[in-house]
């Protein structure tokens, strides 16, 4: 197996693929020095994951040191089995022991292709399915029986979560709704949490910083608004938003727009 070092996609074919199609794609990018490549064994030899609570049934997992995009997944604990919410590269064995500890998992839900990674690994470790949208499924790289597309703009995982079609970044972009008490919004970057945390924005390309246009981003936002969450966690460590995320989002919706629409 070849996984990709920007993106962490990966890939059966060996030796290493000439390219990655991920990151030949304008809302990636190929590394001026070239693509490179690593495989499960140096993998596991240089990083391992970082695990951290942020609620009494949400917990985030992220590799160290950073590898490729450097997002985090997280494991939702639900009492009708725990979902894991996108998906990172490295999948050891220490990451294994601990989620069987905490009762396996129910299945595994990605945001969108940048975060595929190795999600057919994670899924054949735990015998569950992985919902993706459909309108993404030319970006698998991998086939795998695991793999179970959805369509239309929503999808009910159990009696506390949803999948919301967003669209944007990906026609599929994907969000979490886990609408329990006050709610709350596992949003990868479909919607992006910016530094301060007190605001998100939406983008076509974040590296490429290629934007969105203000018709979809209001789509986004109308979608939001038909959802219950106080908070809201990202893609990436620190882009937690503690409060009244429902409204940030909003507002910072209406702002792009604002800065897109104006003479």
């Amino acid at each position: 197996m070849s996984i990709c070092i920007t993106c962490g996609t990966s890939y059966d074919t060996p030796p290493h693929p000439s390219c990655c199609a991920i990151c030949e794609e304008e809302r990636q990018y190929v590394p001026a020095d070239g693509q490179k490549w690593t495989n499960v064994e140096e993998l596991n030899a240089k990083h391992a994951n970082k695990w951290t609570q942020h609620e009494t049934q949400l917990l985030s997992l992220q590799t160290v040191p950073a590898f490729a995009i450097n997002q985090r997944a997280f494991l939702l604990r639900t009492p009708e089995g725990n979902l894991l919410w996108d998906c990172i590269a490295l999948l050891d064995n220490a990451t294994q022991t601990l989620i069987e500890a905490l009762g396996g998992l129910s299945g595994i839900a990605i945001s969108h292709p940048h975060y595929y990674t190795r999600m057919q690994d994670w899924a054949a470790a735990f015998n569950v399915p992985i919902w993706l949208h459909a309108s993404d499924r030319e970006w698998i790289q991998r086939d795998s029986p695991f793999i179970q597309l959805w369509q239309g703009e929503s999808l009910r995982l159990n009696a506390e979560v949803d999948l919301i079609r967003m669209g944007g970044h990906f026609a599929g972009g994907t969000v979490l709704h886990w609408h329990k008490g006050d709610g709350v919004l596992l949003a990868g970057d479909i919607i992006q949490v910016t530094p301060g945390a007190d605001r998100v924005s939406f983008m076509w390309s974040y590296p490429n910083l290629l934007p969105l246009p203000a018709t979809v981003v209001g789509s986004m936002a109308e979608k939001a608004q038909q959802l219950n969450f106080d908070r809201l966690y990202g893609a990436f460590a620190g882009q937690d938003i503690k409060a009244q995320a429902g409204k940030i989002v909003s507002e910072s919706a209406q702002k792009y727009i604002d800065c897109l629409t104006r003479e």
